[in-house]
């Protein structure tokens, strides 16, 4: 009888094992551009072998639903999946049933804070909304959009609980029917289609309440907010130093709704795409730790150089182009998700600079909740341990002293960055 403590101890290991050796890896499997492109989900297909080469767990795929923009950030019909301009609903089905083939999760581009209408009402103004089944579901009126979003709203909905949006009509999430109607199509999108968990677009447009009755409702594999704050910045028009006030509000944004969504780490790479451009300093904070989110709560950290807003063909807050390498060096070795841009993988011919990182995580177990000694951040050189299994140099700086043990090798190595195991 003694032996079975031990027993239970030891299944109990296995059945935590996996978390640790299998870290979360994501890719976005889509661009600006990619719903020009015609046919993207079976052209995505393709890229399936490469994704699960380099251990990618998790695929954030392009919003599925009908839309007035192309690239499905203007929804009407959420349940229309075969009006999308990256394929049809057998497609995506299909692009999905191949990714879990290999083991890949998918998470569906939620794009809930707002929704175009289908018809006008009968003072003249884009209303009416159709949910994209013959039934009513989403089938919604003025009733359901902001009382405060006065282009579209006749008066009778609750206040907006987040910041406006002006394209289209803001969706009023303190409604219970709206909160009810939204899991059950979330809900149909894991159970018909085959999603696994959630990207929440634009966070920002509604309460942190609010993303917890959705996570609470839909149970997601994996979730992650797009909550794009901004950093501080000096009156020279650089970040300061200091960025405690914007990844406190990611952490803040993450706790009150309810702990189990993640968030992107915008302060880690606002800081990381200054830091590279000869201010490494900036990558240890005042307490010694990494001064984004992972330096605070890496567990809910969703890091990432650049995506479809930041890069692609929008270039709205870009990561320098000729150092994406050493941010990722960076990302790869750190705590937190990281996070994979389909450009940078098959576009730049990045794929085996990538890959080789991933390789290094995941061969030694560096997860969410690596620990970081950093040992140097000075203007060009910034070195750091990570789980006492591998250190990673960033910067022009040849001249390392006796930073890195003699019984270190490099794993990997390019332009300004390097790694050793």
């Amino acid at each position: 009888m003694d032996s079975l403590p031990w027993l239970s101890l030891f299944c109990l290991c296995l059945s935590l094992f996996p978390l640790f050796a299998s870290p979360a890896l994501l890719f976005q499997g889509f661009n600006w551009e990619s719903s020009s492109k015609g046919g993207w989900y079976n052209s995505l297909k393709d890229k399936i072998p490469d994704l699960a080469n380099a251990g990618i767990t998790h695929v954030w795929l392009p919003p599925s639903s009908q839309s007035v923009a192309p690239q499905g950030y203007l929804p009407g019909r959420l349940y229309d999946l075969d009006a999308s301009k990256y394929g049809s609903k057998d497609e995506l089905k299909s692009l999905i049933g191949a990714f879990h083939d290999k083991g890949i999760k998918c998470l569906a581009d939620i794009v809930i804070n707002h929704r175009t209408a289908e018809r006008k009402d009968s003072r003249g103004i884009y209303c009416l909304f159709e949910g994209g089944t013959p039934d009513a579901r989403l089938d919604w009126g003025p009733h359901f959009i902001c009382k405060d979003d006065t282009d579209y709203s006749d008066g009778t909905g609750n206040l907006d609980s987040g910041e406006p949006f002006k394209p289209a009509p803001d969706i009023d999430h303190l409604n219970p029917q709206v909160q009810r109607e939204l899991s059950d199509w979330m809900n149909w999108l894991k159970t018909e289609i085959g999603f696994d968990g959630w990207r929440f677009d634009f966070v920002r447009g509604y309460a942190s309440s609010i993303t917890k009755i959705y996570m609470e409702q839909t149970s997601p594999d994996f979730a992650v907010g797009e909550n794009w704050n901004s950093l501080s910045y000096g009156q020279d028009g650089k970040p300061n130093y200091n960025q405690d006030g914007a990844r406190g509000e990611l952490i803040n944004w993450v706790e009150s709704a309810g702990g189990a969504v993640n968030a992107f780490d915008f302060t880690t790479k606002g800081i990381l795409q200054a830091a590279v451009q000869g201010e490494l300093w900036r990558l240890k904070d005042s307490n010694g730790k990494p001064p984004g989110m992972i330096g605070t709560k890496p567990e809910n950290a969703v890091t990432f150089i650049d995506n479809h807003d930041t890069g692609s063909t929008q270039q709205l807050w870009s990561f320098p182009s000729d150092k994406v390498m050493q941010g990722y060096a960076y990302i790869l070795t750190h705590p937190g998700t990281p996070t994979i841009f389909y450009d940078h993988f098959f576009d730049w011919g990045l794929k085996e600079q990538i890959a080789k990182l991933t390789a290094i995580r995941l061969r030694n177990g560096i997860n969410m909740r690596s620990n970081v000694n950093i040992l140097a951040a000075d203007a060009d050189l910034y070195v750091a341990e990570i789980d006492s299994k591998i250190f990673v140099k960033i910067g022009p700086k040849m001249d390392l002293g006796n930073l890195i043990p003699s019984n270190f090798r490099v794993a990997s190595s390019g332009q300004d960055y390097a790694v050793w195991e």
